[in-house]
């Protein structure tokens, strides 16, 4: 699957950063929130930039990799935490609540037959991810179908009036996968990509560190960014690949999450580089190497809560910092406006 990502016109930077610069504060007093305005001003092409109908994508799918031992958390808590999305009790339920998302779940591989009618999208590739250990964890087919059906469900929220979108995932395991990827993708020593996950212990990390280096060992592929994608991906991510780069295509402002969100905006980024035009970092988290990915990305997360839930969580807990970066440049005076001299 191709996508026409063009970066924002930055004609506008000037006069954007203008607008910003004359409002009744010193210049750069409010720092962060200047920064926000200016990108998604110029992600959305004018002075008067507005948030529209947020939704959160959450994307849920089982790995392969989970039978040797690189999780706590069983396969089954996949399947019961995107039932339990569904019936509105967990984190992420509260917080898009709190804050006027939508949630939006999506079955990309879940290893269990999710029973129609409880408001979960059915986009099932296969029942998990092969494990990568041995070899590819998807074919090249299962990738593309899973970019074009991440790209589907951007689509429609995108006709449903959204124009800002924030992805989740829900996945025993996916760390591993996410851990592999940052490896590949910055040269970053895998060691330094690996962490605890859902709560290893030291003795579970460094298993875990071996399951993935032999892995690394065992990788017979063609150092592609796509068959890296395909041989250590999730199907989840590889949707929330798609559906970053379908936003990006349609101008949607992309606010990205944790560890593993943060690694898929990294892969969309080696497919389509103008992708990060459209990202704004909603935190730093508490999985190790979060920290290191985010600077290799050059980013600068919003907040810093020492989240490591996942499923969207820091990414709608920044929603409001970017509405009162919004309304800074929407709602504030300029010193042309009122009578106060402009001493700076």
């Amino acid at each position: 699957m191709t996508f026409d990502i063009k970066r924002p016109d930055a004609s506008l930077k000037e006069p954007l950063q203008n607008r910003i610069d004359n409002l009744t504060k010193p210049k750069g007093s409010l720092g962060m929130l200047e920064e926000l305005a200016l990108r998604i001003g110029l992600i959305q092409g004018t002075l008067s930039p507005e948030l529209r109908n947020p939704h959160n994508i959450l994307f849920a799918a089982d790995h392969g990799i989970i039978a040797d031992g690189v999780s706590v958390s069983p396969k089954e808590v996949t399947w019961q935490q995107l039932g339990h999305f569904a019936k509105g009790g967990a984190g992420i339920n509260f917080l898009c609540n709190q804050h006027g998302f939508k949630l939006v779940l999506v079955d990309a591989g879940v290893d269990y037959d999710i029973p129609a009618g409880h408001g979960i999208i059915d986009m099932k590739v296969r029942r998990a991810t092969r494990n990568f250990h041995y070899g590819p964890a998807m074919t090249a087919d299962e990738m593309e179908l899973c970019l074009q059906r991440g790209a589907e469900v951007v689509g429609d929220v995108h006709a449903s009036g959204c124009n800002v979108v924030s992805f989740g995932e829900m996945g025993s395991g996916n760390t591993s996968p996410s851990s592999m990827w940052m490896h590949l993708f910055t040269g970053i020593p895998l060691a330094d990509c690996i962490g605890a996950g859902a709560g290893l212990d030291n003795d579970g990390i460094r298993h875990k560190y071996e399951v993935l280096k032999e892995s690394l060992d065992n990788y017979r592929g063609d150092g592609s960014v796509t068959d890296i994608m395909a041989w250590f991906g999730g199907y989840e991510l590889v949707m929330a690949v798609g559906g970053m780069l379908r936003a990006a295509e349609l101008g949607m402002l992309i606010i990205v999450d944790g560890f593993i969100m943060t690694n898929c905006i990294l892969a969309a980024s080696k497919l389509y580089p103008e992708v990060l035009d459209y990202a704004v970092f909603g935190h730093q988290g508490d999985e190790s190497g979060h920290k290191l990915v985010l600077q290799a990305l050059g980013a600068h997360p919003i907040l810093h809560l020492s989240l490591r839930l996942g499923e969207g969580s820091g990414a709608v807990c920044a929603y409001p910092i970017l509405q009162s970066a919004v309304k800074m440049i929407n709602d504030m005076d300029t010193f042309a406006d009122v009578a106060v001299t402009k001493y700076f």
